[in-house]
Formats: C-alpha cells, sequence, structure tokens
C-alpha cells in the first residue's frame, strides 16, 4: 500500500485529503498550518484540515516553518512513498521534497503554467478569466514550476466568487488527483515540462490591492469584488470611512458622471459611476465598524443622509 503524508490547510484541502482516505490509501500524516485565532473575539481555531484529519484518528503535525522543523524530522521518519500538497500554505525546503521514494506532487487551483503561487483563484476571477482548472504537478524547488502530469478545465462564470469557485476546484481537483496517482505510482505517467514563456504569477493579495479603483470599468470592478470574496474582500472609503463591498452587478446604463461619484440610489443599490462611462450598483456591503448588510438595509439605517452627487473612494 503506498504510504503518504498529505499537507494541506484550507476547506480546499478537505474533500482531497478524504478522496484518498475513502480511496485506501495509507495516509501517514497529515501537516497543516498551527492553530490560529479567528474572528473578532479572537477564538484560537484548527484548520479545516485538522478537523478533517482528527475525525479519522490520523496523526496531525502542525510546523509553524516546517524547514528545519522537528515535524519534518518526523516526516522523515515515516519514510512516505509519496508526498502530496494541496494548499498548504509553506513554501517546501528540497531537503523536504527529496524524502519520499515516489516524489512529491501539488494539487494546484490552475491551468500551470498561468497563475503560479498562492493566489490562483483570486487572480483568474480578478483579470476576467473565462475558464481555469486544477493541475496535478510534480514539486521541485521553485514555486509552482515542476512538470505537469495531467490537468482540468473547468468554466468561470460572472456568479463566481472566489468561494464558489474553490468549492468546484476542490472536486474536480479529488477526482483528477484520484484519476492519476495509480498512473503516477505505476511510473505508466511522465512529468511534461511547463512553458516558461508562458508562466504568469499571483502572488497573495496585497492590502493596497483590496482598494477599489473607480477608473476602472464596472466589469473590471465586478471582477476584483468577485475575485475577493469572502476573502480578503474589495473595499472603498466614504467621507474617510471604509466600507467594505460583498457583491456588485454591473448596470446596463450609461453616465458621463466622474468615477466614484453616486449615479442613482434605488431600494437594492447604489450605482456608482465607474471608468470609460459605466456604471457598477453596490448590492451588499459592511460599513465600518458596522455588521454586514444589503444596501436597503444600509439606506433604511445608517445610510439614511447618502445622496446623488456624493463621492466614494
Amino acid at each position: 500500500m503506498t504510504k503518504i503524508v498529505f499537507m494541506g490547510t484550507p476547506a480546499f484541502s478537505v474533500p482531497i485529503l478524504e478522496s484518498l482516505i475513502e480511496a485506501g490509501y495509507d495516509v501517514a500524516a497529515v501537516v497543516t498550518q498551527p492553530d490560529r485565532p479567528v474572528g473578532r473575539k479572537k477564538i484560537i481555531t484548527p484548520t479545516p484540515v485538522k478537523e478533517a484529519a482528527l475525525k479519522h484518528d490520523l496523526l496531525v503535525l502542525q510546523p509553524e516553518k516546517i524547514s528545519g522543523s522537528p515535524e519534518m524530522e518526523k516526516i522523515k521518519e515515516l519514510a512516505p512513498d509519496l508526498l502530496i500538497t494541496a494548499a498548504f500554505g509553506q513554501f517546501l525546503p528540497e531537503k523536504l521534497l527529496q524524502v519520499p521514494k515516489l516524489g512529491a506532487i501539488n494539487v494546484h487551483a490552475s491551468l500551470l503554467p498561468k497563475y503560479r503561487g498562492g493566489a490562483p483563484v483570486h487572480y483568474a476571477i480578478m483579470e476576467g478569466e473565462a475558464e481555469t482548472g486544477v493541475t496535478i504537478m510534480e514539486m521541485i524547488k521553485k514555486m509552482d514550476a515542476g512538470g505537469i502530469f495531467s490537468q482540468q478545465k473547468i468554466a468561470i462564470t460572472k456568479q463566481d466568487d472566489v468561494g464558489t469557485m474553490f468549492e468546484k476546484l476542490s472536486r474536480v481537483g479529488k477526482e483528477l488527483l484520484l484519476e492519476t496517482l495509480p498512473k503516477i505510482i505505476s511510473g505508466e505517467l511522465k512529468p511534461l515540462p511547463q512553458n516558461e514563456e508562458e508562466a504568469t504569477f499571483s502572488p497573495n493579495i496585497s492590502r493596497e490591492q483590496e482598494a477599489i479603483d473607480w477608473e476602472k470599468t464596472a466589469e473590471e470592478v465586478d471582477n476584483q469584488v468577485r475575485g475577493m470574496h469572502p476573502w480578503p474582500v474589495a473595499f472603498t472609503t466614504y467621507e474617510g470611512a471604509r466600507w467594505k463591498i460583498f457583491h456588485t452587478t454591473p448596470v446596463e446604463e450609461t453616465t458621463s458622471a466622474k468615477p466614484g461619484t453616486i449615479t442613482a440610489r434605488t431600494k437594492k443599490a447604489l450605482h456608482i459611476a465607474c471608468g470609460k462611462g459605466t456604471v457598477l450598483a453596490i448590492e451588499e456591503l459592511q460599513p465600518a465598524g458596522k455588521a454586514k448588510q444589503t444596501i436597503q438595509a444600509f439606506l433604511n439605517g445608517s445610510g439614511q443622509t447618502i445622496e446623488e452627487g456624493q463621492q466614494v473612494g
């Protein structure tokens, strides 16, 4: 039986881990990020992968930093045949990649070589891609640059956000991994090199990237909002106070108003002028110090004084 050490952290990784268990692979250990404070009350919370692993009575390792850690030594002791990662969240040292007999493979949420890095789903949506996918790849020292074993495409709709795409990609990823794994183990499938000239990158989202630039078109801003929902969440400002923006829709109308101008106030939306005369409807937001709410609730409450012609951003 093939002995596997699995490394993953968020909800995206859980179906992939559970599919390995259900398929009968020997998961000798699960490596995930340490428990972290979550929410306003900063409650120390285990990762979704840790919770799943404990349900199956698996050994859980949680290094603050994997390189040179006691947990890395434990992995060496386990002498796995394969290391499988899926959104683990740490860079793996070359010494660790050399431990498993059959190598280390990664379930990456993009169609490599596009969107290497830590936020491939965010960038695919923000860039307005019509499709993305999952790549099963070999891991080498250079991040997300190893050879490709298999890929599966999936469409991105205008209703999708990071949350919905992670759910879809997780399902695709687990199926693709189970289909690909036996061929890797048998040696039947060899990785194909990536085309370095086509490589693009998706580093973690910065605070500056979260700010909405109303000079962009309504479609581009909507892509940004969906590409940052449910985290880290795009924002704008109104009279110096921050608004987190959760849901928007481009409106089929044009305006000559300056980008960032409130052009209409309806029961269900605030219309904001964007670049090239386009208009975007804000439908759900979270004003500073308040709960997330619909525009209707906001305009009936703390947003009662908002009027057409005022500026955001």
